[in-house]
């Protein structure tokens, strides 16, 4: 990895990757980035989330669910959901129930918040042209300019091909897999920007997958600032068994959804 001593990375890497109970969210372990990291559709998750922002007072959050032209909307006075909410322009999003998110912005008090939501045509532009002829930051710092390794690259396509109900053609994957790094790669360039303009510590709101420390967030800011702390705590479904990619998690019950690939099939 360029520039990544060994010295740097076990400064941006605790030693961790340990399952925790929820009273293990009032003592993290000290990071300048936190990365909690979600299934997005379930309030139990963002009810832990809460408290952990509580425990950890950040001085900013960063949001994959807003843009930075939305989270520039953020309210000063954040009393009101529906205030707060219409505000963002949350509604119509596609992402879930603003009430269950709203909980993380009170317990951030007076944190200040930063978008690294993505317009989709930019999205569209990774999948055809690759991430790095779209980021907007410098490509090379953020690994975006190398291609993965043939392995990985492999691996992450049967992810994408999965999570995607194996309902599109396996050949599109690949550009599944590079809109999925430009967003990893959007999210840790303004979890840096934060931490640049605020101090610290800074909290990401994101889904699991992005809070991977092996190909999400965390392995680009290990690229594109090495000596920065970097925690990654998720909030699973399910045990996610040995070698999980994650330095803590915690697992709790399932949301009730329907079947996501049921209309697909």
């Amino acid at each position: 990895m360029r520039g990544l001593s060994l010295l740097a990375l076990l400064v941006a890497t605790p030693a961790l990757a340990e399952p925790i109970l929820p009273a293990g969210l009032e003592a993290l372990p000290p990071a300048r980035i936190v990365l909690l990291g979600e299934t997005h559709d379930n309030p139990v998750h963002h009810d832990l989330q809460a408290r952990a922002i509580a425990a950890i007072r950040p001085s900013a959050l960063v949001w994959e669910m807003l843009t930075s032209d939305q989270a520039a909307r953020m309210p000063l006075v954040r009393e009101d959901a529906a205030a707060v909410g219409a505000a963002l322009g949350w509604e119509g999003s596609g992402w879930p129930d603003f009430a269950m998110y709203f909980p993380l912005i009170q317990a951030a008090g007076p944190a200040r918040h930063f978008g690294a939501g993505l317009p989709r045509q930019q999205v569209r532009g990774a999948f055809a042209q690759g991430a790095a002829a779209v980021f907007a930051g410098d490509a090379a710092r953020f690994g975006l300019d190398r291609a993965l390794p043939p392995e990985d690259q492999a691996a992450r396509e049967a992810e994408q091909f999965a999570a995607h109900c194996a309902a599109m053609p396996m050949e599109m994957m690949g550009g599944m897999v590079e809109a999925q790094r430009l967003r990893d790669a959007e999210l840790a360039r303004v979890a840096l920007e934060a931490l640049e303009q605020t101090g610290g510590p800074v909290v990401v709101i994101t889904g699991s997958g992005h809070a991977r420390r092996d190909q999400g967030i965390p392995a680009v800011l290990a690229l594109a600032a090495p000596d920065t702390q970097v925690l990654s705590l998720a909030f699973l479904e399910s045990d996610p068994g040995e070698g999980a990619p994650f330095d803590l998690w915690l697992v709790t019950p399932p949301a009730e959804r329907a079947d996501p690939c049921a209309s697909l099939r």
